[in-house]
């Protein structure tokens, strides 16, 4: 083998590494063996319905896992009161401070995703206020000033798309937006047997509640219409993102059927049956 064929083949090899590293940009260490696509299979009957390569719902469906038996903690590293909701603990870190609670979580994982696909112009939330919270605008050094519901921007800051000013950018998104503006800010889902990951479920509201569906399954025989998902969510205080259990179930499954009827329950809360979101 001649050098330069050597040094190609050096090059990808190193190019692939780097994007496997960067998939989810917070760990040090991806394991693609402890992934929810991995660790939690579908019950018999049913398949993982098929995803496009590279989309949120192939990122959501590779989300790394702790081991199992690793218990929910809270940013203040005490753990969850109610630690039997959870089926698995995502792996990611959540920080030192009560900011990283239910509408976060699904942010999070919306804007991690963009950001490690390069999609910057794609990142973008609102506050409680209606405003519109760009990346984009966040990059080019301009910071919100916040005065009760009115918000004003002004360029304070150096130009900057790291991955540091990118978590600084979403610790500002936690502390102004919430269930309450996303309910507005995505458009509903209709149909809940058209279900698909990134989907969420929200009560808007002081409190309310989100989660976000991750995966979902679909019968082998394509005469039965339902369809099965898993949810992920934060929760007050801030704590670990987890898997939920389905505590209709006996088996402590972690799959929702879609004939969940008019209330979906989950174990710390129910959502009305036209809960569901979609980002526009």
């Amino acid at each position: 083998m001649g050098l330069r064929c050597f040094t190609v083949i050096v090059f990808y090899l190193f190019m692939a590494a780097s994007v496997v590293a960067c998939k989810y940009q917070w760990l040090d260490n991806y394991d693609s063996t402890q992934t929810i696509a991995s660790e939690i299979k579908p019950p018999e009957g049913f398949v993982r319905s098929e995803v496009e390569p590279n989309s949120f719902a192939a990122w959501l469906r590779g989300l790394p896992l702790r081991k199992k038996g690793t218990l929910v903690r809270m940013y203040n590293g005490l753990p969850k009161y109610n630690p039997r909701v959870a089926h698995r603990v995502i792996d990611m870190n959540i920080g030192d401070k009560d900011l990283l609670q239910c509408a976060d979580a699904a942010i999070r994982l919306r804007a991690e995703y963009l950001y490690q696909q390069g999609e910057f112009d794609r990142i973008h939330f609102n506050f409680t206020s209606g405003d519109t919270a760009s990346f984009r605008r966040w990059i080019n050094g301009y910071r919100p000033k916040i005065n009760g519901n009115e918000v004003t921007w002004s360029k304070t800051a150096a130009i900057d798309s790291s991955y540091d000013s990118f978590q600084k950018y979403l610790t500002t998104v936690y502390s102004y937006a919430g269930s309450y503006s996303l309910s507005r800010e995505l458009k509903r889902v209709s149909d809940q047997n058209q279900i698909q990951p990134g989907d969420m479920f929200i009560e808007g509201g002081f409190p309310g509640h989100v989660v976000i569906v991750v995966d979902v399954a679909q019968p082998i025989d394509t005469a039965d219409h339902g369809r099965l998902f898993l949810l992920v969510q934060g929760f007050t205080p801030a704590q670990d993102l987890h898997v939920l259990r389905n505590g209709e179930d006996d088996n402590l499954s972690p799959w929702y059927s879609t004939d969940y009827g008019s209330v979906l329950k989950t174990p710390e809360w129910e959502f009305p049956g036209t809960a569901s979101y979609r980002f526009r």
